[in-house]
């Protein structure tokens, strides 16, 4: 049995929300029968003894949970103003405090460590595990955003650094991530590899279109953080409720919308679902028509390929990785930033009045929007993954296993 070690700042029976919590559930979720995982994570609920294990389930499938710091939820889904505040913080420390905790609970047996953020590597490092490194964000200093990560970029850039020293294999999310470690990182580069995060196309399947009642229904999901341009967001619904005028927002996430000035022009048209499990955003996905990014800079929105998988096209803020999925007249449409915020909520709107008549019209079929993320499903993706760990500790025995989806 192999061992496999998955850290990260969550609680795998909380409310915290983004790609990377998704890619760690799928893993928790469909491990395959030769590993066996120990989840090193936080307690939201105050209900946990720190540094002891715990045996947890999710869709039923079993593994060993351990809590290395008492996170409050309030806290999970709102970025760090503070460098006490910070969550990462937290857990690197309370992660060092129970070393021993977690050498205990990861056994004699063959293991590896997979990490999705820069900062845990230090930590597989001390345990003696060799470790491989999933980059899931593209951001930049002169990037927007709200985390911590812009005010100490210099302590993000050494991490990063450390972590790619460290890694014995490494996965990138999109191509371009690809790129910049060939110049920016180039002993690294041989290293990388680009696999994306994954879609359960077993929970996230096309159902057809319900337009009887004319209201064109647009779905967003994950956290309202400031590199998602929500201003932008919330402009293009009410540039397109003044354009079609009905209009439904139905939003999926913990964020708060009213902290932006913005939202209050589409609040009574926006249903605010909060957090939703995996099963709870399909069946939201199947009562929406489409979905939006507004983007600055993304890795590969999980929500993205769950939306394309349920056979919902997307408007969208062009970014490079979303030109093979997002096609115009198939799966949705991609206009560019323009200069003014006003004027992309007009291009984008424009693009969703496109999307909505062609779903009208029979000419967007749910069937071949889903097939654009085919090769993204979990039974493609994650066999790669867990072969790659098994090759580390040279167990080639099961490496053709097929991850069930």
């Amino acid at each position: 049995m192999h061992r496999l070690l998955l850290m990260y700042t969550m609680d795998p029976r909380g409310a915290k929300v983004g790609g990377i919590e998704t890619h760690i559930r799928q893993i928790l979720r469909h491990h395959p029968e030769d590993f066996s995982v120990l989840f090193v994570g936080t307690d939201e609920r105050g209900d946990c003894t720190l540094g002891a294990v715990q045996r947890l389930s999710v869709g039923g499938r079993s593994f060993d949970f351990l809590p290395v710091a008492r996170i409050e939820p309030e806290a999970v889904n709102r970025a760090a103003k503070r460098l006490t505040q910070s969550t990462t913080l937290r857990y690197v420390l309370g992660a060092l405090r129970h070393i021993g905790a977690i050498r205990r609970a990861l056994g004699p047996g063959p293991a590896t460590a997979d990490l999705h953020r820069f900062e845990f590597a230090p930590l597989a490092r001390l345990l003696g595990l060799p470790a491989i490194q999933m980059i899931h964000g593209e951001g930049s200093k002169k990037d927007r955003m709200d985390s911590l990560i812009k005010t100490y970029w210099y302590i993000h850039s050494s991490g990063e650094r450390l972590a790619l020293r460290l890694a014995r294999g490494i996965y990138c999310v999109n191509p371009a991530i690809v790129e910049r470690l060939k110049t920016e990182f180039p002993h690294a580069h041989p290293k990388a590899e680009l696999l994306s995060v994954s879609v359960d196309t077993g929970l996230f399947r096309p159902t057809p279109f319900d337009c009887a009642d004319d209201t064109l229904r647009i779905v967003f999901a994950g956290r309202l953080d400031e590199f998602k341009d929500p201003p932008l967001l919330f402009r293009t619904v009410a540039e397109l409720r003044r354009n079609l005028g009905r209009v439904e927002l139905h939003y999926i996430g913990a964020t708060d919308p009213e902290r932006y000035a913005e939202f209050a022009a589409i609040r009574d048209v926006t249903v605010r679902h909060g957090f939703q499990d995996a099963e709870g955003v399909a069946r939201i996905m199947a009562r929406c028509h489409a979905g939006i990014l507004t983007s600055f800079f993304e890795g590969m929105p999980c929500y993205l390929l769950e939306g394309l998988a349920a056979g919902r096209p997307f408007g969208a803020i062009r970014l490079p990785q979303y030109d093979p999925l997002v096609v115009r007249g198939v799966s949705g449409a991609l206009v560019e930033r323009q200069t003014q915020p006003e004027a992309s909520a007009q291009a984008l709107a424009a693009g969703f009045v496109e999307i909505w008549e062609g779903i009208k019209a029979g000419r967007i079929d749910p069937e071949r929007v889903a097939a654009m993320v085919e090769p993204y499903a979990i039974t493609n993706q994650m066999s790669r993954l867990f072969a790659r760990h098994r090759a580390l500790r040279g167990d080639r025995a099961g490496a053709r296993q097929v991850v069930a989806a």
